[in-house]
Order: structure tokens, then sequence, then C-alpha cells
């Protein structure tokens, strides 16, 4: 009976140890789950007190908890560490006004962008919520969302390495080479929609469409996709935006060498980079449906298959209920 009593006692105390070592690591990895899902307030290091005030209440404003979130102080040497690499000229002592929030989201859900007015102006100047978008697919961030502003009038590079920092912050490593592709397409994208702005049939919306569509056939092929291939998908999608009378040659071999460069960038080895572009172009023609509802999509030429193809049928059946 004793050595029954003392198996059963042996036993008892190492299953209490399993037992609390699974209850301990449970715990932890609740923490980290917990600390990875909370947002990110990325505060530009020239606000003034009220103004961090005004644009902590400003990003805050859509969770359900205004409380849960935590803060990162964005200067002049993040510029220099996330933007620079690509040709930007910031410095130490270079200002920071715009600011950003970044919140994980569920797996597959994509890339959300929203810029948020201040004080009821939107002091973002020239980076577009598509383009934060596209930069942040290349960079390699995923399934987010995003909201952005300011406080003052300024073209938004702060909140966007902060947006990089932020990533980074909470446990995701970003490819320093993809960052700077990211930079690259940041800087020629918003080039271009300077360049034709005000043009009839030209829209910021369709150039990333465009942009986000070739990443998708480009992850399709692979990261082997030869320069040829990407000037016939480049092609191709300029076609399908409409933006073939818009677009010049110079323009497009812009954007040519910029998804060169992503490519090159190590991006497309990313398994879910195709899933994302997917999604993103989704995004983009959702928010932008009166723009997209008039243009030669794949999206717009499969619901225009699925009218024929009723229309087909409906008329299929009258005639075979009448010659049987």
């Amino acid at each position: 009976m004793r050595s029954k009593r003392n198996f059963k006692f042996k036993w008892g105390v190492i299953l209490a140890a399993l037992l609390i070592s699974l209850g301990g690591w449970q715990l932890t990895s609740h923490a980290d789950d917990s600390s990875d899902s909370t947002p990110i307030v990325t505060l530009g290091s020239s606000l003034t007190s009220s103004q961090k005030q005004g644009t902590i209440q400003t990003l805050t404003a859509s969770l359900s908890d205004s409380s849960n979130y935590s803060t990162l102080t964005v200067n002049g040497d993040t510029l220099v560490k996330y933007l620079n690499p690509a040709g930007e000229s910031f410095t130490s002592s270079s200002g920071v006004w715009s600011s950003a929030m970044i919140e994980k989201t569920s797996s597959g859900s994509g890339i959300n962008v929203k810029i948020l007015d201040y004080n009821g102006s939107n002091n973002i100047t020239t980076i577009t919520a598509n383009q934060y978008k596209n930069a942040a697919l290349t960079a390699g961030i995923a399934d987010a969302n995003i909201y952005i502003t300011s406080a003052t009038p300024i073209d938004g590079s702060g909140a966007l390495a902060g947006i990089y920092a932020a990533y980074a912050k909470s446990g995701n490593s970003l490819n320093s080479k993809q960052v700077s592709a990211a930079q690259n397409e940041l800087s020629t994208l918003s080039g271009i929609t300077k360049a034709n702005k005000g043009k009839d049939g030209y829209t910021d919306a369709q150039l990333n469409n465009a942009v986000a569509g070739a990443k998708k056939e480009m992850a399709q092929k692979g990261s082997s996709v030869t320069k040829n291939e990407i000037t016939t998908i480049v092609n191709n999608q300029i076609t399908n935006n409409n933006l073939t009378n818009v677009i010049t040659n110079n323009q497009k071999t812009q954007i040519i060498n910029l998804l060169v460069k992503i490519r090159d960038s190590g991006a497309l080895n990313s398994s879910s980079f195709k899933t994302q572009a997917s999604s993103l172009m989704k995004n983009i023609q959702s928010n932008a449906k009166g723009i997209f509802s008039k243009l030669n999509t794949t999206e717009n030429q499969n619901a225009l298959q699925q009218v024929w193809s009723s229309i087909t049928n409906f008329f299929s059946s009258i005639f075979k209920s009448i010659f049987g």
C-alpha cells in the first residue's frame, strides 16, 4: 500500500508541476498577444503639449477603449533611420509634426489607411491615403488599420517613419531594402500624382490601384519575374485603369523601375504579399466606387460576364420550354 501511495504522490507532484508550467506558459503567451495587439500612437517630436493632446484625441477616437494604447515619439533620428536610405536628406534636427496610430487587425483583413482631419482640417499636404497603403505593403506591413493626422500642414513623412517604427516596436521586423523601396515608391507615385493633378481621366486611386494590381501579378510569378514581364504587367494595368492617355512614357518607366526595386528588395518572397496586394486593390476600389464602376477592370468584366450569362441562360430556358 505504501508503494502505491508513494507512486500516486510522485505522479501527483509531477502533474501539478506540469500544470503550473503550462499555466505559466499560457499566461506569458496571452500577455505577449495582448502587447502585440495594443495600438501604438506615434507623436511628432515638434508638437506642443496641447498639440500632442489634440493629436492623441484625434487618432484614438475610433478605439473602443480610448485609454488602451502606447505611445512612441518620432524625431529627426527616426526620419534618418527609415527614410534617408531611399535618398531623403533628413537630419537629427529635422522637425516632425505628422503623427499616426497603427492597430493590428485579423489575418487577411489587409491594410486600411485613413487620413484624419485635425480640428476640421486635413493637414497632410502631399502623401495620399492610397500612397500610404502601397508603401506599407511594400515595406512588409500586413493586416493593419493605420490612422494619420497632423496638427500643422506638412507632407506626412513623419507619420510614415512613425508607422515603420511602431510596426517594428510591436515585434515585427522590417527588411531595410523593402522600407527603402517603399520610400522610393512613395516619392515616385506622389510625383506622378502631382504632375497629373487636375487632368481629366486621372485620379490617384487609379494609379495606386494599377500599382497594387501590378504587385499582385508580380507575386503570382514570384521573385524571378523579369523586367520584360514587369513591363507587360504595367502596360496591362495602365490600360485596365484607363490611364493610357494620361501616363507618359517617362512616368511609365518610373513605375517599371520602382517595381523592379520592389522585386529586388525581396518583398515578393513573402507568402502573404499577393493576398495583401489583392486586399489592397479591393480596399482602393471600395473607397472610390464612383471611379472604378466606370473602368474596364477585371472585376467589372467579371460582373458584365455574370450579367450576360444570366441573360443567355434566361433566353435559353425560354427556348427550351417552347421547343422542348
